[in-house]
């Protein structure tokens, strides 16, 4: 059922009649259904799964609250999802757009592997979580009190979760759109978003908190019903919270944190790249008799990940950011530190997101499962960029101090880094 003002926004959004533009230029579907991904049919081992279990084994309960948070509360404490990642998207898309407006926006919670969507008045909550090896399932729950809750797959979300801009497999996706007038000539516009996209074009459909945000981006403005379609402000409202903009009494926090979009901007596109990488692998790898060389398109995957991890294309940002929630405090305690008490977790937000730029994704346990050879793949680009033995181009934006950290810490804190790894002299 097309709809001219209907948009691919977050995971979990539903995206049909859209004028895309998109950096992404994937045109090579992988097969969900080849024998070696099974996607289909292969059972999962992901965090849905195992919450499932223990909510029938009865070692994990739900609490239902009073309508409209239902059961909100109850399963981001079951998936251990800090209520400070809130961010609210309040273009009029998914499957719950009739409850998604300016005034009810949608709430996206989420940790490294999975994301919670929840809208006012909605009959569910929708979950979508990063499989070790099977990529990225959608499960719902119902909003109603049961005496044995639990979540259900849902196949119908991969109409819109599977897309060039995913990288030809199920995955997650951000987008910013331009504003759009009731002119049924014009359509919505907008495009994906990662580290890549700079500020002044994230964030359309999207509100925006912080202490402190960089004056132009395009948050926090009307994107339905204007005036004139495709303008943009000159500068960005400014809003320290969202209860400015709405009655916020019925979500968990007042705020759709600055640090929290940037990160789940980062965090959404290498998750796809992961798990194409990880398809691509076991495919060329199904039914071979012997180990062999990764077919060229493994290897430019390989490349397009190692690049993206280390924010070789990262746009900077034009201004300091500051968060007004704990999102800033609680994002960095969650990952492993080395002797110098340094993280890849850590964050920098003055001039780029994190303090050393390597995604911290690479402890995610689809990383931690791709195949092998893939992985030595991933491995053996990483150190070539790291060492300095690559670093001409795009790649002297990284300074040889970052890289040093950066081998400091994977040396401290990644037991399967590979011999040339360890025992190379750092730049």
């Amino acid at each position: 059922m097309p709809c001219r003002a209907s948009w691919t926004i977050v995971t979990l959004a539903a995206a049909f009649g859209v004028a895309v533009a998109s950096a992404q230029t994937t045109s090579i579907w992988v097969s969900r259904d080849d024998p070696a991904i099974q996607y289909s049919t292969r059972p999962t081992r992901d965090a849905v799964v195992k919450l499932n279990e223990s909510l029938e084994k009865g070692s994990v309960t739900l609490e239902f609250d009073s309508l409209p948070r239902g059961y909100l509360a109850s399963v981001l404490k079951a998936f251990d999802i800090t209520p400070a990642s809130q961010t609210l998207v309040f273009s009029e898309n998914s499957l719950q757009r009739d409850h998604i407006s300016k005034q009810t926006p949608r709430a996206v919670y989420f940790n490294d592997s999975v994301a919670v969507g929840w809208a006012k008045g909605a009959d569910t909550i929708e979950a979508a979580v990063l499989d070790a090896t099977q990529g990225v399932q959608f499960y719902t729950i119902r909003q109603v009190k049961q005496e044995a809750p639990t979540f259900a797959r849902r196949a119908d979300c991969l109409q819109c979760h599977l897309l060039p801009q995913t990288h030809g497999v199920p995955g997650l996706l951000t987008m910013s759109v331009l504003p759009l007038s009731d002119n049924q000539n014009e359509y919505a516009q907008g495009w994906e978003m990662d580290h890549r996209t700079p500020i002044e074009d994230r964030w359309g459909g999207w509100y925006v908190t912080g202490a402190q945000v960089p004056a132009k981006h395009l948050g926090n403005v009307p994107v339905l019903h204007v005036p004139t379609s495709y303008v943009r402000a000159n500068t960005a409202p400014v809003l320290t919270t969202a209860s400015g903009a709405f009655d916020t009494s019925a979500y968990l926090t007042p705020q759709s944190d600055v640090v929290a979009l940037m990160v789940l901007n980062h965090q959404t596109r290498m998750s796809n790249l992961l798990t194409r990488l990880g398809w691509q692998a076991r495919i060329a790898l199904h039914g071979a008799k012997k180990a062999g060389a990764l077919p060229q398109e493994v290897r430019d995957t390989a490349f397009e990940l190692v690049d993206y991890m280390l924010f070789v294309d990262e746009a900077p940002l034009p201004s300091a950011v500051k968060g007004a929630s704990a999102f800033a405090t609680e994002f960095p305690s969650k990952g492993p530190r080395d002797k110098m008490g340094r993280s890849l977790r850590d964050l920098d937000l003055t001039r780029r997101l994190l303090r050393y730029p390597c995604s911290y994704m690479i402890y995610n346990e689809a990383f931690e499962s791709l195949p092998p050879a893939a992985k030595g793949l991933v491995y053996e680009r990483l150190w070539a960029i790291l060492s300095g033995a690559v670093s001409s181009g795009d790649y002297a934006k990284l300074l040889p101090t970052d890289r040093g950290a950066i081998i400091e810490i994977l040396r401290d804190t990644k037991s399967d880094l590979p011999d040339f790894f360890k025992a190379a002299q750092k730049p």
